[in-house]
């Protein structure tokens, strides 16, 4: 497609001569399906607290919202960092002028971000105490960081103070980073709020015991908190002191006419977010229709009653409501715990039993019935968005109950007492304890997973709780079998093959995975630049995977976004769902009410 770009008048720009353009009368409304864990940004991974926190946060670049395929912008960083020929040298200087959120913590003075802050937020993620789900991106990369987390493991605190060669201050707005070897994907990992900057003050005025500051959050983003109430609602409000960034300049050619209207205007544009907590998806789907909600993610189980044939029904095409529909980059995967007594472990019987159960679930079934053909099957780790993705890849552990029973049979899982249903081979009780949300879906979901485990003759108990409990059980190696999925902002397959990498267990290795080879290749990896070479090893790591069955691979899904006539600048981004600072609203075609 051609590319369109809007000329500006000068070649540097200099952000305080915007247009203020944030309209504090505006307000986006959207509906979460469930409540953030938290706002720490070295302490939540999980897709709706991230949503939240790079709106309070911002990023240092950011994916250029109007371009295809995808590239980045500098957001908060001055400009894209400078690297060294040999990959080893980075430095990243920030935007002059960037300003914490005000805070009694600050008392009274306003606080300008620095790049001691930065340096402070990045070695965050390294201390153990906080238990960062965002540590490998950064463990073993800078020289120095592997020492400093040693001795924090040792005397039981981290030192925030002491001086490494691979974070340097050069001036009070520039870190370089010294590396240990080069690693290609920090280009997209930086993008993420977790490496943007905090105020060491407000972390130490909030923290808890485990060092995580996750209901205060102070950030130098577009947003800032204004009310959370828990499983409800959480408002968000322009932040006064962000005046960092200016509406993109640059798109395709169908966006030559937005990138002249707000050609030159700060952001936000729109002075409110609120976020409504709407657990089941069709009191959500009533309120978008309604017009209480700007646009909504419709989940598989109701597209059905908003697209027929491809197109919208009368109902919704009427109203002036657009749809977009494409494969996200994400996974929604079951795994197992490999540190579990009964499913996990790596001798043959284990692996058997593992893979018993990926076989006897019904994947073309749940395509059909739970996901309304609004999922393909994943054969693999990677999705079809990402570089590294392997196309037309057999699926190794395909549907066969006759097999899944052959090989219980013959490892030995057989029903001794006369139940009906198998013991392990030394006659103890076999049972699977399968968590899940109490949302309809996943009652579904389990629904499938009842029909089965009673296929191959295996008893199945629920533990279901919230989402937020589900994730802090999972980090806590507590969960035995659970279903939840992936979605990454960057372009390449490595977040995904990084869900097995043994160092990110109790972070974001729910299934504790640890498998020397699969980690050799994976730190292997990380030394290449993205290409062939780079991609082989993805896939060896995959197979890795299929053969020690520590997954149900599950689905790539498709996601249908509706959005109201009023809601303006709304371009689908396949990494990142939403970029409110961005968006703008036409009140004058609003439904009142």
């Amino acid at each position: 497609m051609k590319r369109f770009i809007l000329a500006l008048l000068t070649g540097a720009v200099v952000l305080a001569t915007g247009v203020h353009a944030t309209d504090m009368n505006k307000t986006i409304r959207v509906a979460f399906p469930v409540d953030v864990t938290g706002f720490d940004p070295a302490a939540t991974s999980d897709l709706y607290s991230a949503h939240i926190d790079n709106a309070i946060f911002g990023n240092l670049w950011e994916q250029d919202y109007y371009i295809r395929p995808v590239r980045f912008r500098p957001f908060l960083a001055e400009s894209m960092p400078e690297i060294s020929a040999d990959g080893l040298t980075w430095k990243v200087q920030l935007k002059k002028g960037l300003f914490f959120s005000d805070d009694p913590v600050f008392k009274g003075r306003k606080r300008e971000a620095t790049a001691t802050d930065l340096i402070y937020s990045w070695k965050r993620l390294l201390d153990p105490k906080i238990i960062s789900p965002k540590a490998s991106e950064i463990s073993g990369k800078l020289i120095g960081t592997d020492a400093l987390v040693a001795e924090a493991k040792k005397t039981g605190k981290f030192d925030y103070d002491k001086a490494i060669e691979g974070l340097v201050a050069l001036d009070r707005y520039t870190v370089q980073m010294k590396l240990v070897k080069p690693a290609y994907t920090l280009i997209e990992l930086m993008q993420q709020y977790a490496w943007s900057p905090v105020a060491r003050e407000v972390i130490e005025a909030y923290r808890d015991a485990g060092g995580r500051a996750m209901g205060n959050p102070v950030g130098v983003g577009p947003y800032m908190i204004k009310q959370w109430l828990k499983g409800s609602k959480i408002v968000l409000t322009r932040n006064p002191n962000f005046n960092s960034a200016l509406f993109p300049t640059e798109g395709e050619a169908d966006d030559a006419e937005t990138l002249a209207k707000y050609k030159g205007q700060t952001l936000p544009l729109v002075g409110n977010i609120d976020v409504s907590i709407i657990e089941e998806a069709n009191p959500r789907l009533l309120s978008f229709k309604s017009g209480t909600l700007d646009y909504e993610f419709v989940g598989q189980d109701l597209i059905g009653n908003v697209v027929q044939g491809g197109k919208l029904v009368a109902d919704y095409a009427d109203k002036g409501i657009r749809h977009q529909r494409a494969v996200e980059s994400a996974i929604s995967y079951d795994y197992f715990n490999m540190e579990d007594p009964i499913v996990g472990g790596y001798t043959p019987e284990k692996i058997a039993l593992r893979r018993a159960i990926i076989m006897a679930y019904p994947t073309e079934q749940s395509l059909k019935t739970l996901w309304r053909n609004q999922a393909i099957a994943a054969n693999q780790i990677i999705p079809p968005t990402q570089t590294g993705h392997v196309a037309n890849k057999p699926n190794l552990n395909a549907y066969d109950v006759e097999l899944a029973n052959a090989l219980l049979d013959r490892f030995g899982y057989k029903d001794i007492d006369g139940d009906g249903f198998r013991e392990t081979a030394d006659g103890k009780p076999l049972v699977i304890t399968r968590s899940s949300t109490p949302r309809a879906t996943d009652r579904e979901q389990d629904e499938l997973w009842k029909k089965a485990f009673d296929s191959i003759k295996i008893k199945v108990q629920y533990n279901n709780q919230k989402w937020p409990d589900l994730i802090k059980q999972a980090r806590a190696k507590q969960l035995q079998f659970w279903s939840l999925g992936w979605i990454s902002d960057g372009t390449d397959g490595d977040s995904f093959v990084g869900l097995l990498y043994s160092k990110n267990s109790g972070q974001s290795n729910f299934a504790n995975f640890n498998v020397k080879q699969y980690d050799d290749l994976y730190e292997q990896a990380q030394t290449l630049p993205l290409g062939p070479q780079r991609w082989a090893l993805y896939r060896t790591m995959n197979e890795i995977a299929t053969v020690n069955s520590a997954w149900y691979p599950g689905v790539f899904r498709y996601q249908n976004v509706l959005t109201q006539p009023w809601l303006l600048n709304y371009k689908r981004n396949p990494y990142r769902q939403h970029f409110w600072h961005l968006m703008d609203i036409d009140e004058s075609k609003r439904v009142k009410g």
